[in-house]
């Protein structure tokens, strides 16, 4: 597992459906030490603080592996780093491969992974197809947030270690069936919900999640009116 690169940004102002925007999806490669606080990468910024960035969302992971999938997909010869928004684009990190509570050191910074990337309609405006929202969101290769342990600094070629493997591992792919209806999407939740490093944000949406699935297996009955 490697760091390949890191890639920040400043929020910018699109205009979608007659309307401005403005994100922080674009990201662009950076040279030399960045240090990562618990807020997330010095010199990098969201234009949304209420969805995106924070503590339990301070960086975002993709891997090289799902960059050139979606390429290939799209009829695209490359993307290159920081395409999709990542703050960090990786080697060796699937998302099958990577667990919710897994921590990791990279150069002279511990970070936990918190949850999977949910994406928005910012997503599709970035790549200016709007039903790219629910193929990423279904695909199993949307990438994971990470928070930061121990401040520190890390650099392009930098190894990725992993210092402890959650003990009731879920990966990442997993995790995205609490958001698809099915079977699996109940116990899903209760089983993400139980682990203890879960963002807060992801958390609160499961809960929500869980108390519909709840309600709609237990529906409210009423007493016969007497006579």
């Amino acid at each position: 597992m490697k760091v390949l690169s890191i890639n920040l940004g400043t929020p910018k102002t699109l205009l979608y459906r007659g309307k401005t925007v403005k994100t922080g999806i674009f990201k662009t490669p950076t040279e030399g030490p960045q240090t990562a606080t618990f807020e997330g990468f010095i010199g990098d910024h969201q234009a949304d603080l209420k969805h995106h960035g924070g503590p339990d969302k301070a960086i975002y992971v993709y891997d090289q592996i799902n960059l050139g999938y979606w390429a290939l997909k799209r009829g695209e010869s490359d993307y290159p780093p920081g395409h999709l928004g990542e703050n960090l684009t990786v080697t060796g990190m699937e998302d099958e491969n990577v667990h919710l509570g897994d921590v990791f050191v990279i150069g002279t910074t511990e970070l936990q992974v918190t949850q999977p990337r949910v994406p928005c309609f910012k997503l599709g405006v970035k790549l200016k197809d709007a039903g790219f929202v629910g193929d990423f969101l279904r695909s199993g290769r949307t990438g994971f947030y990470l928070r930061v342990l121990k401040e520190g600094t890390i650099s392009a070629g930098d190894t990725i270690m992993k210092c402890r493997e959650h003990p009731a591992p879920i990966s990442i792919k997993e995790a995205m069936k609490c958001l698809i209806q099915g079977p699996e999407q109940r116990p899903m939740i209760e089983r993400v919900l139980a682990n203890e490093a879960l963002s807060l944000a992801w958390r609160l949406d499961l809960q929500d999640r869980f108390a519909t699935h709840h309600a709609a297996d237990h529906p409210m009955t009423t007493s016969p009116s007497s006579t």
